[in-house]
């Protein structure tokens, strides 16, 4: 555990205040705060930008015994606001490490605060649900209150922003940067916060794969000539991407589509079909969901707080796939007329487990080859 640092502070939108001791960056940060159940994988939790604008709890008390290496990156930058734990280590033990937790966040400028209550933390989000909150350095107490306040009305809700367009590449690429393509089919990937490992295992698997802006028109898409499309995680409210909605509209029953997190509500939302916010979110690396096509149990990553109405995803071509073993929320769907496979968890598992991994391969094989 930490014993240096500054005197710091976390504020809830609901009145709550946790005085700790801050590491990373010494600044003030606000956002939606959610919680993390994972024991392992922050460094990539971190960077993964589904968590943009978000402050992450972590439930598992003790974290930065690792470090931060230079292979495990889910982007090339930290798109969260802030990071609470319980017992941050300040010295990492693994042969893996570069440098510390703490300097990867102080040169992000990203604040973090140990020493507090993060099973309280945790509670209080899961009755009042994912919120506004503010993480700051105190430099005198008797204006925490206050300052606490002026810095949490600058904060704007989670619901009803987009915020795509902050983590999608600006131009098209082709991963890997380095190197020459197989002569192998294409996949393009539409990104909406994409992340490495889910590039890394449409590579593996012999496609070039192209990764285009998150508003690239349905033209420019079928122009590249793609046996597939890949619609990526990403963060925000997907009933602010409406330009990507219609895009992805044209696309559906013209070129084979597969969708993950982000991508899956917006492929819903293409269908007709409507999102709405959930309580606290579904954050953590052990979240069970039924497979209904195969009778089987997946447990698996998971990033996301907003979900599909399976009510509202009608048609005679639509298949219910997958459903929350926690809440019965809807976690899939497939149309094999439409060639449509979509899932709200993530299958590249990273951080996580890799039960659901073969949905690249149900895909690729079923749909693409």
């Amino acid at each position: 555990m930490t014993t240096s640092g500054w005197p710091c502070a976390l504020y809830l939108e609901t009145g709550h205040l946790f005085l700790g001791r801050g590491f990373g960056a010494r600044t003030s940060q606000g956002g939606e705060i959610i919680f993390n159940t994972g024991m392992t994988g922050y460094q990539e939790i971190f960077s993964d930008p589904s968590y943009c604008d978000q402050i992450v709890v972590m439930t598992y008390p003790h974290i930065g015994n690792t470090g931060v290496n230079l292979d495990d990156f889910e982007s090339k930058r930290l798109d969260l606001k802030g990071v609470v734990v319980r017992d941050y280590s300040e010295a990492p033990s693994s042969w893996r490490a570069t440098r510390s937790l703490g300097a990867l966040l102080e040169e992000a400028k990203v604040p973090g605060i140990t020493g507090v209550d993060t099973r309280r933390i945790t509670f209080l989000v899961r009755e009042g649900g994912a919120q506004r909150a503010v993480l700051f350095p105190v430099e005198n107490e008797k204006d925490i209150h206050p300052q606490a306040s002026s810095l949490l009305r600058a904060i704007a809700p989670m619901e009803g922003r987009e915020l795509v367009s902050r983590v999608s590449t600006p131009r098209v690429y082709e991963y890997p940067l380095e190197g020459t393509s197989e002569i192998g089919k294409r996949l393009v990937v539409y990104d909406f916060g994409v992340k490495v490992n889910t590039l890394r295992e449409l590579r593996r698997r012999g496609f070039q794969v192209w990764v285009v802006p998150y508003n690239t028109p349905a033209s420019e898409v079928m122009q590249l000539k793609p046996s597939g499309v890949v619609l990526s995680n990403g963060p925000g409210d997907p009933a602010e991407v409406k330009g990507s909605v219609e895009e992805i509209g044209r696309l559906v029953g013209r070129v084979p589509i597969l969708a993950i997190c982000m991508g899956h509500q917006l492929l819903a939302r293409a269908l007709g079909a409507k999102t709405y916010k959930l309580k606290f979110g579904h954050h953590g690396v052990n979240h069970p969901v039924k497979d209904l096509v195969e009778n089987q149990i997946l447990i698996t990553s998971q990033n996301h707080g907003f979900s599909v109405s399976a009510e509202s995803l009608t048609g005679d071509d639509i298949t219910l796939s997958h459903v929350s073993a926690n809440d019965n929320t809807l976690e899939g769907f497939l149309s094999q007329k439409m060639r449509l496979y979509s899932v709200q968890f993530h299958p590249e598992a990273s951080p996580g487990p890799s039960d659901a991994k073969n949905i690249f391969d149900r895909f690729l094989r079923g749909f693409v080859q």
